[in-house]
């Protein structure tokens, strides 16, 4: 290692002040560019409507200088950025930017940020030490007294999501389950119902978040009614999720139709719990085998041998897994293009993965409706990112009530097409 390198490694003020340098350029180039794609909009908003002229042939549309400059909060620290303005000589059109809105103080990336620390444990009065840490010391802007609004926003919003009328919504699948955090809530056994899903084009929907206790049954049918009253009266084709959710008493009671599909992510864990740790590599391999099977008939050799094998020295591991046999199956008479999504509850998994039993404990106790907006917030920002199911065109097949086996329409199915 050269002596410059030791210096260099030696003085970490030099390093700060090259980062620093290094943010300063960032800045000024997202202010360059931001300012570049302002005025290329407030060009294209001109040309666009360069033929109305007022009673004097004169362009009815005119600039008329800069609004006043303001700084926007993005996750490089503060960006000051000035608006051109538009004056209309007749009065009837106004220029809002779509790229800075009128009102934006901070990106959508620091929107999401503020729930996480919240989340993370940060109590309100601590978010401007935190964000100036994270942002650079013109973070200042984002006080507690912010934090505490824009909390107020969040649950507003939430309470409205709740509320909204479901009269036109279908979904062909669902997955459900319910999350615990580390946060200490008002009651200990209080959890987040969390239903995710498939409309009739293959996007994935947030349809429920609410608290509920110990996952119950009484819960649960009281969030499958209120979806129901609200207009969601066609039943879901497929329903996903844990079998230790009291989910599925409730679910006969309100949705009658709906057919059921155990995750293979959480019977393979309860599955192993069971086994000495020694054979749980081996077991799990086994497991695979059954729930990757190309048809449904393998699916069953593979169980069969899986409790054959097991039955003899761990009883309860058959038994865990037997119980369930049927329900463990179900996807098998759906498209197998859709299998990947119906074997396991990996929507709401995936999306909640970094949020369960992850969150710090905070200094006091959270209220249901301050982790119930915070969860909704993250979850709907996500929801943004949601891929379309894969052979989401078959989907109107299976509304349609067209019948698969193994995956694929079935003969009987192909049959009647044909003669009709």
């Amino acid at each position: 290692m050269s002596n410059d390198n030791v210096s260099e490694l030696k003085n970490p003020g030099v390093a700060n002040e090259v980062r620093d340098v290094l943010t300063e350029v960032l800045r000024e180039g997202a202010r360059t560019l931001l300012a570049e794609a302002i005025e290329a909009e407030m060009a294209e908003f001109l040309q666009r409507h360069r033929d109305q002229k007022d009673e004097s042939g004169r362009a009815c549309l005119v600039r008329n200088g800069y609004l006043p400059g303001r700084m926007i909060q993005t996750g490089i620290g503060a960006v000051p950025v000035t608006a051109p303005r538009v004056r209309d000589r007749a009065g009837k059109i106004r220029f809002t930017s779509s790229i800075l809105p009128p009102y934006l103080r901070r990106t959508k990336t620091i929107e999401e940020l503020l729930p996480w620390l919240y989340l993370k444990g940060i109590s309100t009065g601590d978010f401007p030490e935190a964000l100036a840490s994270l942002l650079g010391r013109d973070a200042a802007g984002l006080s507690a007294a912010t934090i505490s609004r824009l909390k107020a926003v969040w649950q507003e919003e939430h309470g409205k999501w709740e509320r909204r009328d479901l009269t036109n919504k279908q979904y062909v699948y669902w997955w459900v389950d319910g999350i615990h955090f580390g946060v200490r809530l008002e009651a200990a056994n209080q959890c987040i119902l969390v239903i995710i899903g498939a409309t009739a084009e293959g996007k994935k929907e947030l349809v429920c978040l609410t608290d509920g206790f110990r996952e119950s049954e009484q819960s649960w049918k009281e969030v499958l009614l209120d979806l129901k009253r609200r207009g969601l009266t066609i039943d879901p084709k497929l329903a996903v999720g844990d079998g230790a959710l009291g989910f599925w008493k409730a679910l006969p009671q309100v949705f009658g139709e709906t057919r059921v599909q155990r995750c293979w992510v959480h019977k393979t864990a309860n599955v192993l719990n069971k086994l000495p740790r020694h054979l749980q590599p081996k077991a799990k391999s086994d497991l695979h085998q059954i729930w990757m099977a190309d048809t449904r008939e393998n699916a069953r050799l593979a169980f069969d041998l899986f409790v054959q094998t097991y039955q003899p020295k761990y009883p309860k591991v058959a038994e865990c897994l037997s119980k369930d046999k049927d329900a463990l199956l179900t996807f098998y008479d759906f498209p197998a293009e859709h299998w990947i999504h119906l074997r396991t509850t990996n929507p709401i998994e995936s999306t909640f993965a970094t949020v369960r039993l992850r969150t710090a404990k905070t200094r006091g106790c959270v209220s249901r409706t301050s982790i119930l907006s915070m969860v909704f917030k993250l979850a709907k920002s996500a929801e943004q990112r949601w891929l379309l199911l894969r052979g989401s065109e078959l989907i109107a097949k299976v509304i349609a009530g067209i019948q698969f086996k193994n995956g694929v329409i079935t003969k009987t199915e192909n049959h009647q097409r044909i003669a009709a």
